[in-house]
């Protein structure tokens, strides 16, 4: 299979075979087995994620979307933050609409786990999640806090480029998103900690990252019902 390289990730290479399709290679091990299992079973409900034609050892074959990421789209100004919150936001209380594939729990939700700008294709489709190897089952409020903690560790890097924007999207999908992630909010820190992809920068971010989130959701800032009734549908 003649391949030629995309783009690089963290852990991952992605080659574009034809127009088609895309080759994304783990660079450090694993089996692509399940990630691609929950990517059917979300698809076969409805979400939008890429077609998987392939998947095998640490290589998955997928289709090759067209459009940018919607942190391309917010650089290049595009997209603003609002809308992104929109987004964002959306595409959480549509996958926590779904019923779970194996769990078994009242509160099972299927749970992405890697929910941010950088993971979602703007697409002549509309926007389609990708990056599915965090997924896992669980409250859906866990996958809030998540999203939350990364956005939160750019807005609380003051060097940051994005930092501003970072704030700005924080806050207003905290309040589009309803829910509760204060109640879980040390579970993602700690999965957000143990990311081996994570430097050591990014680690000593998370206890300011952890505050912004906290003093947005107070008491004194309920979370929105509206989303909250959505979240928990």
């Amino acid at each position: 299979m003649d391949a030629v390289p995309l783009a690089s990730g963290r852990d991952a290479d992605v080659f574009a075979i034809d127009d088609r399709r895309v080759l994304r290679r783990y660079r450090h091990g694993g089996d692509v087995a399940a990630e691609a299992a929950v990517m059917a079973y979300v698809a076969g409900l409805g979400f939008p994620v890429p077609t998987v034609f392939q998947a095998r050892g640490v290589d998955l074959v997928m289709e090759r979307l067209d459009g940018r990421t919607m942190l391309s789209a917010l650089v290049a100004g595009e997209l603003d933050a609002l809308e992104a919150a929109d987004c964002l936001a959306d595409l959480q209380h549509r996958l926590h609409a779904l019923p779970p594939r194996v769990g078994e729990r009242d509160d099972a939700r299927i749970l992405h786990l890697d929910l941010h700008p950088d993971n979602v294709m703007l697409t002549s489709r509309g926007p389609v999640v990708i990056d599915w190897r965090n997924s896992a089952e669980g409250p859906a409020d866990l996958d809030v806090a998540l999203s939350a903690v990364i956005l939160a560790q750019v807005a609380a890097e003051e060097d940051h480029p994005l930092a501003s924007p970072a704030a700005t999207l924080l806050a207003a999908f905290l309040d589009r998103v309803g829910g509760d992630p204060l109640t879980v909010l040390e579970r993602a820190l700690a999965i957000r900690r143990n990311d081996p992809a994570l430097t050591g920068r990014e680690r000593e971010l998370l206890g300011a990252a952890a505050a912004l989130i906290t003093a947005h959701r107070s008491p004194s800032r309920p979370a929105d019902d509206v989303g909250r009734r959505r979240l928990t549908a």
